[in-house]
């Protein structure tokens, strides 16, 4: 896997696999077997409706959670602070 170097110095994987119009039914298993062929970066967002599957498969695959680059995204109306925070 290639990384690019983040300003703060993290470094996330070029590529990433996305969970958009995947059902909440076969969503975990998607996330499990995309981490078993090696992908490190996964993103969702609320709006997909399947984030708790994505946890669960994180939770369930044997890659230590510091080496998986998660990015999820909030709805439109929770980005103040403190909805951000309550969202996240």
């Amino acid at each position: 896997m290639q990384y690019i170097t983040l300003n703060n110095g993290i470094k996330m994987p070029i590529l990433g696999y996305g969970v958009y119009q995947i059902n909440p039914e076969e969503c975990e298993q998607c996330v499990l077997d995309a981490i078993i062929v090696g992908y490190r970066a996964i993103d969702t967002a609320q709006a997909y409706g399947n984030e708790e599957q994505v946890g669960n498969a994180i939770q369930k695959c044997s890659i230590p959670r510091q080496e998986l680059f998660i990015t999820t995204k909030i709805w439109i109306t929770n980005t103040n602070y403190d909805k951000a925070k309550q969202s996240i």
